[in-house]
């Protein structure tokens, strides 16, 4: 049916002048067959060949070239190999997926998915510069789907790749400069859980199952056409780039949606299963440092090729800025599971000449109770998961912060080498909105089907008084307060700065502090929020605004280590250059110091029930002036007109923090 050509041993499907070459790498096959079928839901190919492996096999690669074969044509690989107990799982009757396919088709019950012959530009996509140095970047941290599914949401498309280029003008009126978007390669969105309202199975909805490496969801397309979903994705970058902001994507490389023994065979279990995940030493389990029943086998060749070629692609090819690596140190881990950090893919991504200008961003723990903070290689910056849980600490009002709350508003000099390493958030998608961390004392998450059992029990939440949802003013304003307090911390804060969708208008998820499996107007971002929680918006935006006024606020060398720097910054506790550091002391003052441009700028914080009075410090020839007090009236908190100080002390009231500038 079709003319046959050796091909050549390159990883993926290739559209050239003559044909499309064909390869897969499998170092245990003894027999491989390709597949092609007329359409995606077909369950039987119109055409199979298989390989010979002596004219078909270079190394570990099997190869072939199909002559005259139309783009966006469907495939599938079948391969056949031991069947003793050394890990192996391979079943010729499978089909299986080409782990470098750049588009698959949707995932049906009883079809097999399918590879889609695309052709690729080998272009570098990046076709407008950002111009944005890291140091200055704001990370607003949101998923495709939630972001605008919502029907006040006013897209064309809600909840797809082309929703957010509709968006745009509310991310640069908030002053995003970057966006990272939670998983975007294609997943399994099947879960074990039930609705136990509905009884129907609950989805995964955050995306943090890949079924492929390379090929972005067609969940989020507004095309049922095969391959669309790649040209959608590309036009949502190039409109951000358009606009001057960055991506980011949250990449998932340590584990995949094969899951453990009884999990589904999509790719790498069939292709070589011992090979490219973690297996126990008598090879009949899967080691789960994911948590999610398997873990990828980073550090093989044929693994770290793979990692590398994803990365490049969606870099070059795709145009995206950057990654933030899901449960990282699994990338830094060898077969035995053993932490190899600096002698791992983790340094072979930083030296890879292709990737010299992405960002790096790690998330440095992982399922298995590892955590690297402060371990990775030098180009790495890293979530500051010290930073969250010493601001939430702090602002609910615990004793026995304020010593490490200094290191993390200076960038936390006693784990990162320099403060732009430090990734500082108070809330992501995992765990409690901003909103519910000042409304429930307990996570709420009975929708998932797991009897309240499954997140994080150790929140650091306050509920301001009342467990969830009230109308009690008194308590709204505090919570309200309370919000404004880390967004002062956060953004006034040395490192960079990440917010979470909707916590700058008081997005709730009812409690629930792990919703991946929740799809609906419970977790949805509520767009009239915009006008209800306008003074939290309008606050956020102006702390932003503020941040990036300022170049002292987003140094990339640390105060005290850098004696040649302009900058300096001195303590103060309820009188100047006094730091109270005792394990009782709930308030703390910071003076931040431009000699350049002659402006010091005096940050304090108050996390008790009681007001306590400020003595200033002295400035030479200059006055003080408020700009935040987070205990002022709506619309007084924030003061772009910032107003004249003629007082030599100031009463912080309960609380509160407040932001005062010299002039």
């Amino acid at each position: 049916m079709f003319e046959i050509d050796v091909g050549t041993p390159k990883l993926g499907n290739f559209i050239e002048e003559d044909g499309t070459n064909f390869g897969i790498f499998s170092q245990n096959a003894t027999k491989v067959k390709i597949n092609f079928f007329q359409k995606e839901d077909d369950s039987i190919p119109f055409f199979s060949y298989e390989l010979d492996g002596k004219l078909n096999k270079t190394e570990n690669i099997w190869h072939i070239k199909v002559l005259n074969l139309p783009e966006k044509t469907f495939y599938t690989w079948s391969i056949d190999g031991p069947k003793d107990s050394h890990g192996h799982c391979f079943n010729y009757f499978n089909h299986l997926m080409d782990p470098y396919g750049k588009s698959i088709t949707t995932i049906l019950v009883g079809v097999p998915p399918k590879t889609i012959t695309l052709k690729q530009t080998n272009q570098n996509f990046k076709n407008v510069t950002t111009n944005i140095e890291f140091k200055d970047s704001i990370i607003y941290e949101l998923q495709v789907k939630l972001f605008t599914k919502n029907s006040n949401s006013g897209v064309k498309n809600p909840g797809t790749y082309e929703s957010i280029s509709e968006k745009i003008s509310y991310l640069k009126n908030l002053g995003i400069t970057t966006v990272e978007l939670l998983p975007i390669f294609e997943f399994d969105e099947n879960t074990v859980f039930k609705d136990p309202s509905t009884k129907k199975k609950l989805k995964n909805t955050w995306g943090y199952n890949p079924i492929s490496f390379f090929s972005p969801s067609k969940k989020f397309s507004t095309s049922k056409n095969p391959a669309d979903e790649v040209n959608e994705f590309k036009a949502m970058v190039s409109a951000l780039h358009q606009a001057g902001i960055q991506v980011i994507l949250d990449v998932v490389y340590n584990h995949t949606a094969e899951s453990g023994e009884k999990g589904p065979i999509y790719n790498f279990k069939g292709i070589d299963n011992s090979l490219f995940y973690m297996m126990t030493p008598d090879q009949k389990f899967y080691m789960n440092y994911s948590g999610t029943g398997n873990t990828f086998n980073c550090n093989t060749e044929p693994s770290k090729k793979i990692i590398l070629d994803s990365l490049r692609y969606w870099h070059l090819e795709m145009g995206v800025d950057g990654f933030r690596f899901d449960l990282a140190p699994i990338l830094g881990r060898n077969q035995k599971g053993e932490w190899i950090g600096p002698n791992s893919i983790l340094s072979d991504i930083q030296n890879d000449i292709d990737l010299k200008d992405a960002i790096l961003i790690s998330e440095s723990w992982d399922a298995s109770g590892g955590y690297f903070l402060g371990d990775f290689p030098i180009k790495w910056s890293e979530w500051n998961g010290k930073f969250r849980d010493n601001a939430r600490k702090f602002i609910r009002g615990d004793f026995g912060q304020v010593p490490d709350l200094i290191k993390r508003i200076l960038g936390s000099p006693d784990i990162f080498p320099s403060p732009e390493k430090s990734l500082n958030f108070i809330t992501c998608h995992d765990g409690f909105t901003m909103w519910d961390l000042v409304s429930y004392n307990q996570k709420n998450n009975f929708d998932n089907g797991e009897n309240n059992n499954d997140g994080e029990n150790n929140n650091f939440s306050f509920n301001c008084g009342f467990e969830g949802e009230t109308t009690d003013e008194r308590i709204i304003t505090l919570r309200k307060k309370q919000i404004k307090n880390f967004l002062v911390l956060l953004l006034m804060s040395q490192g960079i700065p990440m917010l979470l969708m909707g916590d700058e208008i008081g997005r709730t998820q009812f409690g629930n502090n792990n919703a991946y499996s929740q799809d609906n107007e419970k977790v949805w971002f509520d767009w009239d929020k915009i006008i209800d929680n306008r003074e939290l918006f309008f606050f956020a935006k102006n702390m932003i605004r503020f941040r990036k006024r300022y170049d002292i606020l987003r140094n990339n060398r640390f105060f005290l280590s850098d004696t040649s720097s302009p900058y300096s910054i001195t303590l103060h506790g309820t009188e100047p250059n006094a730091p109270d550091l005792s394990y009782y002391s709930r308030n703390i003052g910071i003076m931040f110091i431009d000699s350049l441009s002659n402006t010091n700028i005096y940050l304090a914080f108050n996390s008790s029930d009681s007001m306590i009075q400020l003595e200033l410090p002295q400035l030479n020839n200059q006055n003080w002036y408020r700009v935040v007090d987070t205990s002022k009236d709506s619309g007084f908190e924030f003061l772009n007109e910032p107003e004249f100080l003629d007082i030599s002390s100031y009463k912080l009231a309960p609380r509160s923090s407040i932001i005062l500038v010299s002039k």
